[in-house]
């Protein structure tokens, strides 16, 4: 996964650098994580991504992602969640 996720950053990067000038500094952030879904939620999952504007509205993105890792039990320290 960690070379996929490399390669994927690596040539976004420059490809989002030819868009314009203004995007010479793009850089993407040091971290990431991968998450996979069920068959069974490829819909549910799919109208959440289309909606996230509305929803994002209501609660944080990092909120969110913290809800999740909680959720499903994952290990974290909160000072390393969204920072570099």
């Amino acid at each position: 996964m960690a070379h996929v996720v490399e390669e994927m950053k690596r040539n976004s990067s420059r490809w989002v650098k030819t868009l314009s000038p203004k995007y010479d500094r793009f850089a993407w952030q040091s971290g990431y994580a991968a998450i996979s879904v069920s068959q069974s939620v490829v819909e549910k999952t799919r109208q959440y991504v289309m909606n996230q504007t509305e929803h994002h509205k209501k609660v944080s993105f990092r909120d969110e992602y913290i809800s999740f890792l909680k959720l499903y039990n994952i290990e974290y320290d909160e000072k390393y969640v969204f920072s570099d």
